[in-house]
């Protein structure tokens, strides 16, 4: 985990542990479970996670062996229906904010960060954002996924503001908003109630659920870069 001032990434020799080629859902599916952080020559697909990084295919795939600068970055493990997953850009609870649109109903959730609760309302999204980005969005123009912390954000607003937030998202203007809720911490807790929202872990959907809850691994892996 870094802190404010602290430089991200260091110089190093050392070969990769391991060798992913795919998405942010193919990189988390990588992760360890045993608490180790390996150092990963990851090649990116339709990622929003390479772009937090700073990581291009083209830079990754004319490097061969060893050596660079490896950067520690956290990811999320998660309680979900009895079993457990991992994400490494983002989880979105309901309908993420690209695609919200008028039509679409708020409903009862409830959400709490760190043990707190942050929210109690209706709402039509919760983002658990480790990256910065989501759909090629500026979701979390503040967003760090080396901070050992991730970012949450509930959309609750009213139909004719969706529009107008869309718009903003490209260049991450959308924020602040009075109904947008942001929080940041290392534990999450998701509950809505009797209706089962729709599920998202970097991208690639999942049956709908009625809780979840997402923890920082920090850190999770070592990308080389």
């Amino acid at each position: 985990m870094i802190k404010p001032g602290d430089e991200w990434g260091t110089p190093t020799d050392g070969s990769p542990d391991d060798e992913v080629h795919g998405t942010d859902a193919a990189l988390a599916a990588s992760l360890p479970v045993d608490g180790s952080a390996p150092l990963v020559r990851w090649s990116p697909i339709n990622s929003d996670f390479a772009r937090s990084v700073g990581l291009h295919p083209d830079s990754v795939a004319s490097r061969s062996g060893g050596g660079g600068i490896e950067l520690p970055v956290d990811a999320l493990a998660i309680e979900l229906h009895g079993e457990s997953a991992r994400a490494i850009n983002a989880i979105v609870v309901g309908i993420g904010p690209p695609r919200l649109r008028w039509r679409h109903r708020r409903r009862p959730v409830t959400v709490r960060v760190d043990g707190h609760t942050t929210f109690v309302g209706n709402a039509t999204t919760v983002v658990i954002a480790n990256g910065q980005y989501l759909n090629g969005q500026d979701l979390v123009p503040r967003g760090h996924p080396g901070d050992g912390r991730v970012e949450v954000q509930i959309y609750a607003l009213k139909p004719g503001e969706r529009r107008p937030m869309r718009q903003r998202l490209p260049s991450g203007t959308h924020l602040p908003h009075p109904r947008i809720v942001t929080a940041t911490g290392r534990s999450i807790e998701i509950n809505t109630g009797d209706r089962a929202w729709r599920v998202e872990l970097d991208g690639v959907s999942g049956p709908p659920t009625h809780r979840l809850r997402a923890t920082v691994i920090s850190p999770a892996i070592r990308l080389l870069i």
